[in-house]
């Protein structure tokens, strides 16, 4: 019957001890996660950890964002009921032990989020890499009865608690025979499960999307690129700029598409030989097109294809010797690993932070150590060592020369972002005209990012030979004929532009249709692009249902999402939300530390968003908010009540302030002024309340990396896909698109950009509150709550399965 039957071991944590599922050989895999799903949803995650212990180290280079992972794992450490230590120093203070390994509480994380660098510190240890100093580590946690490891630095270090967990038993046993622990002690640690999560700035790491740190070192160097952009102008200058990035070249070819730099060298695709000559008629065909200045950007492991470094100073000489042109060269250095981490990477931090804590908890002697990695939007695990092995692969493919290889090893994403740089910076516009023309119009409220997406539009769309025209003011302008061609020119330098340039507004198309189609016949509008918020899906929408009436309005039609609300259905993810996050998130960093002078205060604010409780929710989990209202999550007076007491709670400890986020729309009845006096005359004697309502703060400022990037991305799609639609919807010499499939919305799904018909996206939409009906962002909501030490249940169900890195590689921020 043993040899029968298959074997899954489990972890119990009602019972805190493991057990096994004895399974069918016939039964599938589908079968058996739904089984082991079944059984997780018996357990209770408050006692997962009971009594287990769990140590945090951060190791190796700093990275922007690593406190968020840290505070994370160890609240949820402790919300599962295990004991959680820091580990200070990383494996330095492994291996010296003694008050290098401490006690996590509550309160010893807080403040730590907006905080860049590790507050428990980093070292490298030569000590950690010898097996003496690694059996001094191996009894220090055997002393303290820790067997669950999450370790938190580059592949170094990854690979290093990789080595620890493979030779443990024989470092136990090596321990028992010097005398150093008792053969109980060993029994009672015979297995250490290590988890991994990737800080590095570089994304140098294969496997994730993004590595914690990454996004905050480009929010710095696009900062400089801002900042240098203004000075090079007044003097028409070329700057060169020098980033990090020894093995990977993922910040400076990310720089690169979000400020739309002339060039860029990146050590996984040297230039061709002869690039210099390239690079200078780039520069002067730039400066004839009446730009004032030259951006380079330079990865410092950028090499020629003979294996040669290409340094800042070598490109310098070169274009003053060649060009006379006035070149500056600015190296950033450290300025890239400091100062307070972005809203993506405190999120991703945290998220990461909790699935750590789960796969350590699930862990059986048989897993494989992982590594927590992104994937889109998702959080997932996959084997530590596999990815090791695609990074070392990538290094080698470098190393022989097989440049295209790196290339694709790196990721999909990687790639597509490689072949966008190509497209929309070495092409030059085609002799011979495709005849087409495309109008790109903005709709809705201004966010930041519009103007990136309308660039790489236009640029794309005049390399594909297309005529382009800019609609100005939206609807309105595309019915009364405030339609201009727009040309390379006019759209250099919007990339890193607020606002909307085109002018937009919130009217839909529908009373206006007969002007409409008269100017799509006049100016002879073969496709168009439509950039903005739920106005553009509803008016895209619109467009589509009067193709019945207007033949005019039979032509492929593109929606590209953008707004800081993120409601848009059909898309994760919406272009400028990115930009509304991090202002709300810094803002509250501000108000905060204004709390930590007067003690016991309690803030309320207030958030755009509409009826879409994205911002809240995500500024809520990137702030340290203790409660975060809006619409798609109900709440009552008792849930509010529930909420005062909490702060009471709170106040009594030694964290005395509160943050309270509001979306503007969240309840008719419970008024931001509403709940500002309910927890002002509930707190009396014990917190003081003060409300801020944020506003359109929120729709401004310049884009943040990300956005500009997706922006970029989605504007250069959506023209690659245009130009396909024509070709089949050209019949009996005109275009012809009634087809549902002729208009769509690009959106972020997942993992991929993909496009979906507008017509079938009509299901999922809550038209009255205009958000989608499934949101993704609604599933993380737990975690900020457990963060915030409220008493509610995590659903364990979803951490079944391992995935594996050749299988999931996506399409997002990378």
């Amino acid at each position: 019957m043993g040899t029968s039957l298959r074997m899954f071991s489990w972890f119990s944590p009602l019972e805190g001890r493991p057990w096994t599922v004895l399974v069918s050989p016939h039964q599938s895999k589908q079968q058996l996660l739904r089984t082991i799903k079944d059984l997780k949803l018996t357990m209770d995650p408050t006692k997962m950890g009971i009594g287990r212990s769990i140590a945090v180290l951060t190791s190796g280079g700093d990275a922007q964002g690593m406190n968020a992972a840290v505070r994370a794992t160890v609240r949820v450490g402790l919300y599962t009921g295990a004991k959680v230590f820091f580990v200070h120093e990383g494996y330095q203070g492994l291996v010296d032990g003694g008050d290098h390994i401490r006690p996590a509480t509550w309160e010893s994380v807080s403040m730590m989020l907006q905080l860049g660098g590790t507050v428990i510190g980093s070292a490298r240890c030569k000590d950690f890499r010898s097996r003496e100093g690694r059996m001094k580590a191996a009894c220090n946690l055997v002393k303290l009865g820790i067997t669950n490891l999450c370790v938190i630095g580059g592949d170094g270090s990854l690979t290093g608690a990789n080595e620890f967990r493979t030779e443990w038993s024989g470092l136990l046993s090596d321990l028992v025979r010097a005398g150093k622990i008792t053969q109980e002690e060993a029994k009672k640690s015979s297995n250490l499960n290590i988890v991994g999560m990737v800080g590095s700035i570089d994304n140098d790491f294969c496997g994730t999307d993004m590595t914690i740190g990454t996004d905050s070192a480009l929010h710095r160097i696009i900062e400089v690129v801002d900042a240098i952009t203004t000075t090079a102008q007044s003097h028409q200058r070329t700057f060169i700029l020098e980033v990090m990035g020894r093995h990977c070249g993922y910040l400076a070819l990310v720089s690169a598409l979000a400020c739309g730099a002339d060039w860029v060298f990146i050590p996984e695709m040297p230039p061709d030989d002869g690039w210099e000559n390239h690079l200078c008629r780039r520069l002067t065909d730039q400066r004839a097109r009446g730009s004032r200045l030259n951006v380079i950007i330079v990865a410092e492991g950028a090499i020629s294809r003979d294996g040669k470094p290409i340094t800042s100073d070598q490109i310098k000489k070169l274009v003053t010797d060649r060009l006379g042109f006035d070149t500056r060269t600015t190296i950033l250095g450290h300025v890239q690993r400091g100062g307070t981490p972005s809203a993506f990477d405190r999120i991703l931090g945290s998220r990461m932070g909790v699935e750590a804590v789960m796969a350590l908890l699930e862990a059986t002697p048989d897993t494989p150590a992982c590594v927590v990695s992104l994937s889109g939007n998702q959080a997932v695990r996959l084997p530590l060592m596999e990815c090791v092995q695609i990074t070392k692969d990538v290094t080698a493919a470098m190393a022989s020369g097989r440049f295209d290889d790196a290339i694709k090893l790196r990721g999909k994403s990687f790639e597509n972002n490689w072949n966008t740089y190509k497209l929309l910076a070495h092409i030059n516009p085609p002799e011979v005209k495709s005849n087409i023309n495309v109008a790109i119009m903005n709709i809705g409220a201004p966010c930041a990012g519009m103007n990136a997406a309308v660039r790489a539009a236009v640029k794309m769309g005049i390399i594909q030979g297309h005529s382009m025209f800019a609609v100005h003011d939206g609807f309105d302008g595309l019915a009364h004929g405030q339609i201009e061609p727009i040309n390379w020119t006019t759209v250099s330098g919007w990339t890193g532009k607020g606002g909307s340039m085109l002018g937009t507004k919130r009217t839909l198309p529908g009373k206006l249709l007969d002007e409409i189609s008269e100017n799509i016949a006049k100016f002879n509008i073969h496709a168009l692009v439509i950039i903005g918020g739920f106005e553009a899906y509803v008016g895209g929408l619109e467009m589509v249902q009067a193709r019945e009436k207007y033949e005019e309005m039979c032509i492929p039609m593109v929606v590209i999402p953008a707004t800081v609300s993120n409601n848009v259905p059909g898309s994760d993810f919406s272009i400028g939300a990115d930009t509304a996050l991090n202002t709300i998130t810094s803002t509250c960093d501000r108000i905060k530390q204004s709390a930590a002078g007067t003690k016991r205060r309690v803030f309320i604010v207030e958030t755009m968003g509409g009826y879409c409780g994205y911002l809240a929710t995500m500024a809520g989990l990137a702030a340290g908010a203790d409660a975060a209202y809006i619409y798609e999550e109900k709440f009552n007076i008792r849930d509010l009540k529930t909420n005062v007491e909490h702060l009471v709670e709170k106040m009594k400890t030694t964290v005395k302030r509160g943050l309270i986020l509001r979306n503007e729309n969240c309840n008719a009845s419970y008024t931001t002024d509403f709940i500002f006096n309910l927890y002002s005359e509930e707190g009396k004697g014990i917190f003081d309340s003060r409300k801020n309502i944020l506003g359109h703060m929120q729709q401004g400022g310049t884009p943040t990396p990300f956005d500009r990037n997706f922006a970029t991305k989605m504007g250069a799609k959506s023209i690659l896909w245009l130009t396909e639609k024509l070709k089949e919807c050209y019949r009996h010499g005109r275009i012809f698109a009634n087809m549902p499939d002729s208009a769509c919305v690009l959106g972020m799904r997942k993992r991929s950009l993909t496009f979906q018909p507008l017509a079938d996206l009509k299901e999922d939409t809550d038209f009255e509150h205009r958000i989608p009906k499934t949101q993704w962002w609604l599933k993380i909501r737990p975690i900020m709550k457990i963060l915030a030490k409220y008493d509610i249940k995590l659903d364990t169900s979803e951490h079944a399965d391992m995935e594996h890195v050749l299988n999931k590689r996506g399409d997002h921020r990378k």
